[in-house]
C-alpha cells in the first residue's frame, strides 16, 4: 500500500456540491483529496431538469430567501459559464382550474424583482390565441405568462468544477470509493479502495468534507462510525425525453390537477426534456428508475395542455434521480425545503462537515459558506474567490457565447457550423485544446456519429476523468441521444480495443 498522503481537506462525494467545494477550497491554497465512489455527476447531479432557476413555485411554500439566493446564484453562473449556461425563455399557460391569474403574476412580479435580475428579461403576458408561442396549446387556454431561467449542462458543471479544482492543486480520484474514516491523533485516517482494481490507498486529512448526496447518512453511519444530528430526505424526480412537437427554443411550465409544476423543455436540439416527479424514495439510489406510473403522469400532465398528444410508445428514454433534501418534517415530498444544511461534528479537533440537501443553482454559495463553516481549521486560508471566477472554458468575453462562436467559425472555416457551436456549447474556449493543430475535419480522426470525434474522446479521457465509453456518451457530451444504436456500439468498442487496452497496457 502506498504511503499515506497528507492534506489539509478530504471531501467525498463528486457531485455538485462536493466538486464544487473541493474547487473552492483548493483555490483558497489548501490541499485537497475528492473522491467519488463512481463517475463524476454519475447519481443525482446528472439526473436533474437542466436547469439554473429560482425556483418559481418555492415562493408557494415562502422560501423568500431561497428564491433570492438563488436568483441572484443565476446571475452569477451565467456570467462564469456562459458556455454551459444560457437564457431561456418558459411560457406558462394559465389554467383558470389551478391557481387564480392574479397570483400568478404576482409570483412572477416577485420573481422579477427579488434577486437584481440584471441580463435577463423579464415577464411579458401573453394572448395564446394570437402569440406563436401559445400555437402548440389548446384553444382552452387563452392566457399565459413568459418568463426567464437559465438551462445548464448539469454533467459538464460538475465535471469542469472538478476540472479547476485540479488545476489549483486538488487530487481527484474517481470509481474510489471512500472505505474507512477514523480519528487518530487530532486528524483524520482515511483509506479509499480503487472500485476496478481492489488497490488500497491512504492519507491523512486535517478535515473531512462529506458531500456525498443521497449517501451521505451512509458515510457517516457506515464508514466514519459516528451519528448525525440531521436526516436526509430521499425524494425521486422521473424525466422523460420525446420528440419535440413544437417550433421555437422556449420551454414550456405547466400546471397538473395535483398543482405541481413539470417543465417541458427543448433537449439536445430535436428532443423535449419532460419532468419532475416528487415521490418519496426508500430504495437503494444506485437502483432507482422511473416507474410506469410516472411516466403516465408526466404525459398527461402534457397532455391536458397540448393539441398534440403524447403516447407511451413517444418516450425515447427515461431516467430518474434522487435528491438528498434535508428532513425537515413535511409530509409532502414537493414541500420539503430545497435549501440546505450544515452538520459540523468537531470531536477530538477533527471536524467532519456533512451536507444535506441544496440544488445545483446554489451550489457555489452552498461551496463558500461549507468553507466558511471549517475556516477556523485554517487559518493561512486565501479568501471567498468563485464569484467572479470564470469556470474553465468560460473565460468568453462579455459572456456573449454568440459571438464566441462566430469567431471560433472565423477562425476555423473548415468547420460546420452545427460542429462549432456543440464544441462550444460543451467546452467554451476549451475547444481550441480539443481541435488542436488540425485543419480539416479529418484532422480530428473518426467521426463516431453526431459529431463526436477521436480528438474529442481522447481530450476527455486524457483531461476530465472519462474512464468507460458511458462516461463520454451520456455524461461529458450525451451524444447518445444523437447518435443510432450501432453508432454507440461501434464507439464503444472503439473505445474498449484503443484506449481501454492502452490505459491496461
Amino acid at each position: 500500500m502506498p504511503d499515506a498522503a497528507v492534506v489539509d481537506l478530504v471531501v467525498v462525494g463528486g457531485g455538485i456540491n462536493g466538486a464544487g467545494i473541493a474547487r473552492d477550497a483548493a483555490g483558497r491554497g489548501l490541499s485537497v483529496i475528492l473522491c467519488e465512489k463512481d463517475d463524476l455527476a454519475e447519481g443525482t447531479s446528472s439526473r436533474s431538469g437542466k436547469l439554473v432557476h429560482g425556483g418559481l413555485r418555492y415562493l408557494e411554500y415562502y422560501e423568500f430567501r431561497l428564491v433570492r439566493e438563488a436568483l441572484i446564484e443565476r446571475e452569477v453562473l451565467l456570467r462564469n459559464a456562459s458556455h454551459i449556461i444560457w437564457p431561456m425563455r418558459f411560457v406558462l399557460p394559465h389554467s383558470p382550474d389551478d391557481r387564480p391569474a392574479w397570483l400568478v403574476r404576482l409570483g412572477l412580479f416577485l420573481y422579477d424583482h427579488l434577486g437584481g435580475r440584471k441580463r435577463l428579461p423579464g415577464t411579458r403576458t401573453l394572448d395564446l390565441r394570437r402569440d406563436p408561442e401559445g400555437a402548440p396549446i389548446l384553444d382552452t387556454y387563452s392566457k399565459g405568462f413568459e418568463y426567464s431561467d437559465c438551462w445548464v449542462d448539469d454533467a459538464r458543471l460538475v465535471v469542469l468544477n472538478a476540472v479547476d479544482a485540479a488545476r489549483h492543486g486538488a487530487e481527484v480520484l474517481t470509481r474510489t470509493a471512500c472505505t474507512s474514516l477514523r480519528r487518530e491523533n487530532g486528524a483524520w485516517a482515511v483509506e479509499f479502495t480503487d472500485r476496478a482494481t481492489g488497490e488500497r490507498r491512504q492519507a491523512r486529512a486535517r478535515c473531512i468534507v462529506n458531500a456525498a448526496g443521497p449517501w451521505v447518512n451512509d458515510i457517516v453511519g457506515r464508514v466514519a462510525g459516528r451519528n448525525s444530528r440531521r436526516n436526509v430526505r430521499l425524494v425521486k424526480g422521473s424525466h422523460i425525453i420525446v420528440p419535440k412537437f413544437w417550433d421555437g427554443d422556449h420551454a414550456y411550465l405547466v400546471q397538473n390537477n395535483d398543482k405541481r409544476v413539470i417543465f417541458i423543455n427543448p433537449y439536445q436540439g430535436d428532443k423535449a426534456l419532460i419532468g419532475t416527479t416528487d415521490i418519496a424514495y426508500e430504495g437503494r439510489p444506485e437502483e432507482v428508475t422511473a416507474d410506469e406510473s410516472e411516466i403516465s403522469y408526466l404525459l398527461a400532465a402534457v397532455n391536458r395542455y397540448f393539441k398534440e398528444k403524447l403516447r407511451r410508445e413517444d418516450v425515447l428514454e427515461t431516467f430518474s434521480g434522487v435528491r438528498p433534501l434535508f428532513d425537515d418534517g413535511k409530509g409532502n415530498p414537493s414541500a420539503v425545503t430545497r435549501d440546505y444544511s450544515f452538520d459540523l461534528d468537531e470531536a477530538d479537533g477533527a471536524p467532519m462537515l456533512n451536507i444535506y440537501g441544496g440544488k445545483i443553482t446554489t451550489f457555489r454559495e452552498l461551496s463558500e459558506h461549507a468553507i466558511e463553516r471549517i475556516a477556523k481549521v485554517f487559518p493561512q486560508m486565501k479568501p471567498a474567490w468563485t464569484g467572479n471566477a470564470p469556470l474553465p472554458g468560460g473565460d468568453i468575453e462579455n459572456a456573449d457565447f454568440v459571438q464566441f462562436a462566430e469567431d471560433m467559425r472565423a477562425a476555423y472555416p473548415w468547420m460546420p457550423r452545427p460542429f462549432i457551436y456543440r464544441l462550444g456549447r460543451l467546452y467554451g474556449t476549451i475547444a481550441r485544446d480539443i481541435i488542436g493543430s488540425a485543419t480539416s475535419m479529418d484532422g480530428l480522426g473518426r467521426d463516431f456519429g453526431g459529431g463526436l470525434t477521436e480528438s474529442e474522446a481522447r481530450y476527455l479521457v486524457a483531461r476530465e476523468w472519462a474512464l468507460t465509453a458511458e462516461d463520454i456518451l451520456y455524461r461529458r457530451t450525451k451524444q447518445a441521444l444523437q447518435m443510432t444504436a450501432r453508432e454507440r456500439a461501434e464507439f464503444t468498442r472503439w473505445f474498449d480495443d484503443h484506449i481501454a487496452v492502452a490505459r491496461a497496457a
